[in-house]
């Protein structure tokens, strides 16, 4: 046959079986739609069996087909926002399976970007074959003999595919130089069978492919050059149908079946070719293939053998390639089998993102885990610190050194009782009191003053153990160690605002208390009608008694140990006293505990700069794996 002549590829009849036995049906995909159906003009003994399609697939129905204008919107929407989510993040941390995630992550991606969207946007675009296989399997003499001239390089040097190229019809070379498609490679246009392009996809207009088909010759996916496979799989993610191609030798290679296993997983169409099959024991080696694709799950695939022969000018003889050529040639140009074909594509690689995400979501909960350890261990760092803190606020640990002197001078002077007046008495008793109630706010401003610095300098010391604790915590954890080599580094002392933030509340806590005394120290009433007092010295009391004692008898050096209870029973009663110093503990507590969070905050904000997803990222994974099935 002249393969120039195109036409004649999908009108006149195959010329024969594939050497050594025909084509084996396979066993069906369990729930898989149709294929399509088989290439016009197929001998009879090649016809599929009754209920399949020409992928020897079972026919359930209505095949599928490319979503129409309304449907593709919603469809297209769901893509994008499931795109959009997987770009959002990434697999930080070094855990076990990152790797694996990460290549996931970006299987995913790129299958979207490249072909899924690409597709669904452009559905009347012709059918891209890929065709892949291991180093020297014959990808590219069959992609000459195909075209039917030397388009791609062949040779004895491996690898001799280093960049992928696509022939299709010259009607269609400027949507594949300027679409869509595979966004993220350049293109050059070609002939250039020899040159080196590197990561460049080269285009081939060829009169001799019908318009409605595109072959892809791919890098060799067992390449030596990491690249190479790479290319490999991000080509065979972008097919409508991908075309594997080993020999009779190297079949069993792990690689081709971890290829074969990739592509089912990623929803492909997927034919095989088996070639350099040899004469005489050929049906053999067919028969073990087919029953190692059936095993290995892909027994649906179309399968083809070519003998092993002469190549002359990087081509196979014609008759070598006709089942392939008169297969692919039937289904592009019937545009509804076509049709079917990328439909089923679509649909399986859509099907697969119902197991692919999840998985994936299930992964970043792995590192949400991680960070949610990291994130305890501040929450018990900066816990243990407030307790101990609170511990030190009731044991009298404040009242020495300056603040023990203070009191002392407020206590032991008189000052404390000229803060009571006498409500009635002589006036001189009046005068005079009113002159030495002149003398006494010196007093209490210096005792105020050191109960706020003493209150601020504990503070600020057990924000710091605290930051030095999460950082020792961190270092321990193997996900910690990697969060601060980085800008979380410097996270082991307060932050530079902690001073005035702590010197803010202290103060606001002391007019708090003083406010307390003011609107809730009601006096016994035997005492209110002698006795009126000063509400700022006698908040600074209360004060005294809640650092000291809280509500239990706690001596502490300097004599005046009974002094703050005993005024303070005896003024307001037991009952009063307790829910005064219960209101004024708590507040205290409060204030501490939200400048100890806001402490807190620098290292969830350090994770966040880390990149370590949140607990967010699984959920609007899952969510988008719902809204896609929703939109189809």
């Amino acid at each position: 046959m002249d393969l120039t002549q195109t036409e004649a590829l999908s009108g006149k009849p195959a010329s024969g079986k594939p050497a050594e036995g025909k084509p084996s049906q396979g066993k069906p995909a369990e729930g898989k739609p149709a294929q399509g159906r088989p290439a016009q003009g197929k001998p009879p003994q090649e016809q599929p069996a009754q209920g399949k399609s020409a992928q020897g697939k079972p026919a359930q129905g209505k095949p599928a087909q490319a979503p129409g204008p309304v449907h593709r919107g919603e469809l297209i929407r769901a893509l994008t926002g499931l795109r959009d989510q997987l770009g959002a993040f990434e697999f930080v941390l070094d855990v076990p399976g990152a790797d694996e995630a990460r290549t996931d992550r970006d299987d995913i991606k790129a299958q979207l970007d490249d072909y899924v969207l690409p597709r669904i946007e452009a559905a009347a675009t012709p059918m891209l074959v890929v065709l892949g296989g291991s180093t020297g399997a014959g990808k590219s003499t069959l992609v000459n003999t195909l075209v039917g001239a030397r388009v791609s390089a062949t040779g004895v040097l491996r690898p001799t595919t280093s960049s992928p190229i696509l022939v299709c019809h010259p009607d269609h070379a400027d949507y594949f130089l300027e679409g869509p498609l595979l966004p993220g490679m350049g293109r050059v246009r070609g002939p250039a069978p020899d040159a080196i392009a590197g990561d460049q996809l080269v285009i081939i207009p060829s009169e001799n492919i019908p318009p409605g088909l595109a072959l892809l010759d791919s890098p060799d996916f067992d390449s030596v050059f990491e690249d190479h496979f790479e290319f490999a799989t991000k080509l065979m993610a972008a097919a409508d149908l991908w075309l594997c191609v080993t020999t009779a030798a190297r079949y069993a290679d792990a690689q081709v079946w971890q290829m074969l296993q990739r592509a089912k997983e990623n929803g492909a169409t997927i034919g095989v070719v088996l070639s350099r099959v040899p004469q005489g024991a050929g049906s053999e080696v067919v028969d073990h293939f087919a029953d190692m694709l059936t095993e290995n799950g892909v027994g649906d695939a179309r399968r083809f053998t070519i003998p092993e022969t002469r190549i002359e000018d990087s081509r196979l003889p014609e008759e070598a390639a006709e089942d392939v050529r008169a297969w692919l040639v039937g289904v592009a140009e019937n545009a509804e089998d076509r049709d079917v074909v990328i439909g089923e594509t679509l649909a399986g690689v859509l099907d697969s993102l119902r197991i692919r995400v999840p998985e994936l979501a299930k992964k970043v909960e792995v590192q949400v885990e991680q960070r949610g350890e990291l994130a305890r261990e501040v929450e018990g760092a900066y816990g243990t610190a407030l307790a101990e803190l609170d511990e030190a606020t009731r044991n009298g640990s404040l009242l020495r050194g300056e603040v023990l002197a203070r009191w002392q001078d407020f206590a032991g002077t008189g000052d404390l009782l000229r803060a009571l007046h006498v409500q009635r008495g002589r006036s001189g008793l009046v005068g005079r009191r009113s002159s030495r109630r002149r003398r006494s706010p010196a007093r209490v401003r210096a005792l105020k003053s050191s109960l706020r610095s003493g209150l601020e300098s504990l503070i600020m010391a057990s924000a710091e153990h605290a930051a030095e604790q999460v950082i020792v915590r961190w270092r321990a954890h193997p996900a910690g160690a990697k969060v601060i080599a980085g800008p979380a580094a410097n996270l082991g002392h307060v932050s530079p605002e902690l001073s005035r933030r702590v010197t803010r509340a202290v103060s606001s806590w002391q007019d708090h208390v003083q406010e307390l005394i003011r609107t809730e120290g009601v006096t016994k009433r035997s005492v209110a009608k002698l006795v009126s007092f000063d509400e700022e010295a006698l908040s600074l009391v209360l004060m005294i008694g809640l650092l000291g004692y809280g509500t239990s008898d706690v001596n502490v050096e300097g004599g005046t140990s009974a002094v703050p209870q005993r005024l303070l029973k005896a003024l307001f009663g037991a009952e009063s006293l307790r829910g005064m110093g219960a209101k004024a503990r708590a507040d205290l507590r409060s204030r501490i505990g939200m400048l100890f969070d806001e402490e807190g905050l620098r290292f969830g904000q350090a994770l966040d700069s880390a990149g370590i997803p949140d607990e967010t990222t699984p959920v609007q994974l899952y969510q988008a794996t719902y809204n896609l099935e929703v939109a189809r």
